[in-house]
Formats: structure tokens, sequence, C-alpha cells
């Protein structure tokens, strides 16, 4: 596991478009290459990619926050994603750990994600060692994107 950068966008971009489509987004891969080169570019995200036989088969992207109540950085993991050839092989845990000691190793206070109520990877947070939340609830508020100035 190792971090990416711009340079691995070719290696990261299909893994991130299909990720999108597991979603039941629709495929565009021109505009998840520019989603994550920006993100990469300007330091807003970290993606931590696995290889095998210097193939990248899986990622995980992590947003730097800040907890207001434990006063301190950290590390939401909004995605994760492990190609199906490379599945049930322990890409996805050795992602997770690889998060963790990130976010360690930057003093980060915890990690956090959010995952669909159904999604079957829940039990594989948990084999790592994340908890569900029982403290607070999530929320989310759609907003409608302002209309572009002429």
């Amino acid at each position: 596991m190792r971090a990416a950068s711009v340079e691995d966008l070719d290696a990261v971009a299909p893994l991130f478009d299909a990720y999108r489509q597991f979603y039941e987004q629709p495929s565009d891969p021109p505009a998840g290459r520019r989603f994550i080169s920006d993100r990469l570019s300007r330091g807003e995200s970290v993606v931590l990619v696995a290889e095998e036989s210097e193939v990248a088969v899986g990622f995980t992207q992590l947003y730097p926050l800040f907890s207001s109540i434990s006063l301190g950085p950290i590390l939401v993991l909004n995605d994760l994603f492990v190609g199906p050839n490379a599945r049930r092989q322990g890409v996805g845990a050795g992602l997770l750990e690889a998060a963790r000691v990130y976010g360690r190793d930057r003093g980060a206070h915890y990690l956090e994600l959010a995952t669909a109520v159904d999604n079957p990877a829940q039990r594989l947070y948990e084999a790592c060692g994340w908890v569900p939340d029982r403290e607070f609830l999530h929320y989310e508020l759609p907003l409608q994107r302002a209309p572009k100035a002429d």
C-alpha cells in the first residue's frame, strides 16, 4: 500500500469509476479522472493504492477534517474499493490498515466512515476494529447547485 500521486491517475481513475458505478452512478471516466486529479494536485485528499504485480487493484481516499469536540485533526475514509478480481484476498483489510497507520502517523484523533446500510463490507470494517456509531445520528442536506452566471 502506498500513497498515490497525480502520476498514478491512469491506474487509480478506472478504479474510481468502478467505485462510483458500485454506488449506481453512471460511468464517467473523464469526470472521475478530473475529480481525483483535482483532489491530489490541491492536496485535498490522500489516495492510498493497493497493487499486485505493479497493477492497482484497490484504493481508499481519505479527507482531512477537524473535530471541535476532540480538538484535533481527523480523517474521513470516504471511498474504499477493491476490484472484483482482488476481493477476498485481504486487499480491503490492507487498505484499512494502511489508512489507520497513515492517520496515526499524522496525529489524527480518529478515522470515520459512512457506508450504505446494505453494504456487505460492514463485516470487513468491524473485523478490522471499526465500530458502528451508536451515539450520533448522521444527517445530510441535499443542496441544489446555484445557477451559473452568464
